[in-house]
């Protein structure tokens, strides 16, 4: 599995997916400060606030969202997402979800879709009352998992007023069937039934269990996932361990609780986020294509699907020659007054 999901892909072995990579870009063009907000649940929630340098803050500025990948943190192409918007003009700000990174959480890595569609919700609120921001305007970019997790709080906070997504995974329907409807019913059966036999463990003190999650070696027989998302989460290319954490642990969900995903609908409802706009991204060779594909012919219009030719799906975390920067500053630009 990778960090996002189940395994199917079209990349081939032996490519070089580090090309172009720079998701620890930096710029000589924005301030980045540090913040900390509370989600309704009372817990903190951590950014990154990321400002073109010239901003002048007797004026109100559009402001976009950052969310990274599942299983990932805000160092993990939500950085790098943020940083390149704010040179564009817009104020940003990448979030850790909760359960990860910085934010408040335990035990860390839970799943918990509600929570972390809240955190989109908290980070507009912490916008929204900056004077500095347009609250009328505020949008949201949601990287792999959390494209799900945005659309998640887009449908009942009409407050996001533009919604992109990149390389998005359904984290309820990966979980649910797998890439490819690949995951038979009795299967999943088995991995709900293990969860729920290591709640009795975890209950009575037992070691908390991981799942899924990136893998930490590879070989010859290694899946082309494992080893696209081997190449971002265990390289220099993108490995990121926060503070408290372990090299081990990152990616991993717990096991018990990475089950609530197969509660996660995300897509349903979906078209009456319209008319507010939305833009799907996805890469020509993505594995996680049927997602955004599946989520475009549900949505109303306003819409489209954006496909960036020979790209994959981790492609887009971070290799800048091929992210489409200038189409979603053209959306955002378009949309967020």
């Amino acid at each position: 599995m990778g960090a996002c999901g189940l395994i199917l892909s079209t990349t081939a072995i032996g490519q070089d997916m580090s090309h172009g990579a720079d998701n620890f870009y930096q710029s000589d063009k924005v301030t980045i400060q540090k913040v900390t907000f509370k989600n309704q649940y009372n817990m903190n929630v951590v950014g990154n606030l990321v400002m073109p340098k010239d901003i002048n803050q007797s004026l109100q500025y559009p402001a976009i969202i950052v969310g990274h990948p599942m299983g990932a943190v805000k160092e993990q192409s939500a950085n790098l997402y943020a940083i390149k918007m704010a040179e564009q003009g817009f104020i940003t700000l990448s979030i850790d979800l909760s359960f990860w990174g910085e934010s408040d959480g335990q035990p860390r890595n839970s799943v918990s879709p509600d929570i972390y569609a809240e955190d989109f919700s908290a980070a507009v609120d912490f916008l929204g009352t900056r004077t500095f921001i347009d609250r009328d305007n505020i949008g949201v970019i949601g990287i792999c998992g959390s494209g799900s997790f945005a659309i998640s709080a887009a449908k009942i906070d009409p407050r996001l007023k533009a919604i992109v997504t990149v390389s998005m995974y359904d984290m309820g329907a990966a979980n649910r069937q797998a890439l490819n409807h690949s995951l038979t019913l009795e299967q999943r059966k088995e991995i709900i039934a293990d969860a729920a036999q290591q709640r009795y463990v975890e209950f009575t003190g037992g070691e908390i269990k991981y799942t899924s999650g990136t893998v930490h070696e590879i070989n010859g027989n290694s899946h082309p996932i494992e080893r696209e998302f081997y190449d971002f989460y265990r390289t220099p290319r993108g490995e990121f361990t926060p503070e408290g954490s372990s090299p081990l642990l990152t990616t991993h969900p717990t096991l018990t609780s990475n089950v609530k995903f197969m509660n996660f609908y995300p897509f349903n409802d979906i078209e009456t986020i319209s008319p507010r706009p939305m833009l799907f991204i996805t890469g020509e060779n993505a594995h996680s294509k049927e997602f955004s594909e599946d989520a475009y012919q549900r949505a109303a219009e306003p819409k489209e699907l954006y496909i960036v030719t020979n790209a994959g799906h981790v492609d887009l975390y971070d290799r800048v020659e091929l992210i489409p920067f200038n189409k979603i500053t053209e959306f955002f630009n378009q949309y967020l007054k």
